[in-house]
């Protein structure tokens, strides 16, 4: 007999999907394994397991700024000042143009910069332009401001890279934006320089703003370095959104960034400027005390905490690709690159009595307490995508 915590979820439509809510009915599926401890690989939490910890620097600037007794009001709604600046200096030191403080909006995670930026370009017919696989949180806020989603593919065998004809192919004069993840959530991928230049020089083309999900920013441990989407900001307007979340490692802290990187300002009109300060006034920021802690977090970290990141990320990647290639009903597409998660292939034929990727997780769930992500959260209207994320 099916899973009755199962059917209720596949009756749920892609764009009201979210990580969280999967992830907690999996983990309800694990309550008659008392035995076994629970192994939770479906969310990306690095505070989760024993070996990741922030900068002690990180800690010490927010109990400086806490106890200080500073900071305990309400702060601009758009972020401190001294903040902004230091997020914008943070930024600039790898584009060719220097940001200012004000292209800089500070947001309560970057779960909420997504939310405001898809509310300023969200209009009456207006759609916007998602790869698949993706961050479903992107549907899921689209779906609530009555934006149209179409979606793009992205070509494992390519590197998950855009399949920039198929986005040719979507775009017309209602098409506002989009969204593309690097390091990539869920795939683990990496983009190249030339391969953002040209996804650039097409949202040129065709009339349409980037927004450039950075939160894995740095987080890449492969042959390919991270490259800032804000580098081509001068060929297409660019709205970054980043948070302090993965890179140091607090999640919790709900400190993200929504960022115009927009030099020639052909995105920054008057009116749009407005609504977006309009949007922050109703939404409200991070705490006080955390943006406070920003610059001396920033200007103070160490380079020897992100390199024990990276090495830790690229050690523990290797292993799960390894490990993935001696088990025969399981494929890795493209070896991950960066981020925190990579997209794993099932092949159905070599498994018994189970009929898709929701079957194989929530049985992985109750029958082993591991917790995995289905494909179809990241992989929405796609004809049996059979994938799981690690």
């Amino acid at each position: 007999m099916d899973d009755p915590k199962k059917q209720n979820w596949e009756i749920e439509t892609p764009n009201n999907i979210t990580i969280k809510g999967i992830i907690g009915l999996l983990m309800g599926n694990t309550e008659c394994n008392d035995d076994r401890k629970v192994i939770s690989l479906g969310i990306g939490d690095p505070t989760a397991y024993s070996c990741f910890h922030t900068a002690a620097v990180a800690q010490e600037a927010v109990m400086e700024s806490l106890l200080s007794a500073k900071f305990n009001g309400y702060s601009p709604t758009a972020g401190l000042p001294q903040a902004r600046k230091a997020i914008a200096d943070y930024l600039s030191s790898e584009l060719p143009y220097k940001l200012s403080w004000e292209d800089v909006y500070l947001t309560a995670g970057c779960t909420q910069a997504i939310e405001i930026t898809e509310s300023i370009l969200a209009g009456p017919g207006a759609n916007i332009l998602l790869p698949r696989p993706g961050y479903p949180i992107y549907g899921l806020c689209a779906a609530f401001r009555h934006l149209e989603i179409r979606y793009f593919d992205l070509v494992p065998e390519k590197g998950w890279e855009v399949d920039l004809k198929a986005v040719e192919a979507l775009v017309d004069h209602n098409t506002v934006a989009m969204v593309i993840i690097n390091p990539g959530n869920p795939c683990g991928n990496v983009y190249k320089y030339q391969h953002l230049k040209k996804i650039a020089e097409t949202a040129k083309r065709l009339g349409v703003v980037v927004i450039a999900d950075e939160v894995y920013g740095h987080l890449a441990f492969g042959d390919s370095s991270f490259v800032p989407m804000g580098v081509f900001g001068s060929i297409a307007p660019v709205i970054t959104l980043g948070s302090l979340s993965k890179r140091w490692l607090v999640p919790g802290w709900r400190l993200g960034w929504l960022v115009m990187n927009d030099p020639n300002g052909s995105l920054k009109s008057p009116k749009f400027i407005e609504r977006l300060n309009k949007y922050c006034d109703i939404c409200g920021g991070p705490a006080t005390f955390i943006q406070a802690a920003v610059p001396t977090i920033i200007e103070q970290t160490h380079d020897v905490f992100f390199r024990k990141t990276i090495n830790m990320l690229k050690q523990t990647s290797d292993i799960c690709f390894e490990k993935i290639k001696e088990i025969h009903c399981i494929s890795c597409p493209y070896k991950p690159e960066g981020s925190m998660a990579v997209m794993v292939k099932l092949n159905l034929s070599l498994l018994k009595d189970i009929s898709d990727d929701i079957d194989f997780c929530f049985k992985m769930a109750k029958e082993e307490s591991v917790i995995i992500l289905p494909g179809l959260c990241c992989w929405p209207k796609k004809l049996a995508p059979n994938h799981f994320r690690c």
